[in-house]
């Protein structure tokens, strides 16, 4: 489910490459978590469903409307159908960020989905490299200057692991076609580093000279974070491609 974004994309072709028969799921091929029109027929003999969806607004009240409303309708298509195992994809952290609506909603995803009595693993990533300049687009704001339209880039005092897109679904992949865990697994990129490297490596990478600067009240997409809110911790799986 949620075939067509970055993830679910690269799921689509690892599987079909290792010789499962994917149904490959999205509202392009008529099926609608939200509504439940097509999931019976798209689970229908299925052994696994590996969750990739995600809302289509980030405002706080339609996240968690989009995530609950078709976290509870797949569970329910996915046991008439006897799916034996439900695998989904969350976030790092996303227990410990309660400021953030999109996060409060990936967390009553999983509560959803650890109480319906289907077999399930959750696998929690960091950041994806894929989406490193949005992040850093994100905070961006109008310097403390008088020399005209300069803007800084303010970063919180933390710490970020970013994964490659490809290592995530590749474990996605994997866990997919084993027997199911029953609890959260955490995954992230090989290096844990500053939020000011991340920001003055892409800033680099599009020649471009703002300046960044470490701000304790800079906040990660409208979340204050702490020094570790972001990384794994012991027993993660760590990937190998680095940022």
């Amino acid at each position: 489910m949620g075939a067509t974004g970055l993830i679910g994309k690269l799921l689509v072709d690892l599987l079909t490459r290792e010789g499962e028969d994917v149904v490959a799921a999205s509202r392009r091929s008529g099926v609608d978590v939200r509504s439940g029109v097509g999931l019976a027929k798209a689970l229908a003999g299925a052994d696994a469903l590996v969750d990739v969806t995600n809302s289509p607004s980030f405002e706080d009240e339609e996240v968690m409307e989009f995530f609950v409303g078709a976290t509870t309708n797949l569970v329910a298509a996915a046991r008439a159908a006897g799916v034996r195992h439900y695998v989904a994809l969350s976030i790092v952290g996303v227990d410990e960020l309660p400021d953030s609506g999109y996060l409060r909603a990936k967390v009553a995803q999983e509560r959803i989905i650890a109480s319906s009595g289907l077999p399930y693993t959750i696998v929690r990533a960091t950041q994806f490299h894929e989406f490193a300049s949005a992040i850093v687009d994100s905070m961006v704001v109008e310097a403390d200057t008088d020399e005209g339209d300069e803007h800084d880039v303010r970063v919180p005092d933390a710490l970020i692991q970013p994964i490659a897109a490809d290592e995530v679904a590749a474990y996605l992949a994997e866990v997919a076609i084993e027997p199911p865990r029953n609890h959260v697994i955490n995954i992230g990129g090989p290096e844990k580093f500053p939020f000011s490297r991340l920001a003055r490596e892409v800033l680099a990478l599009h020649h471009d000279d703002q300046r960044v600067v470490v701000d304790p009240h800079a906040k990660y997409f409208g979340t204050t974070l702490k020094k570790e809110s972001l990384v794994t911790g012991a027993g993660a799986m760590i990937a190998s491609i680095s940022f």
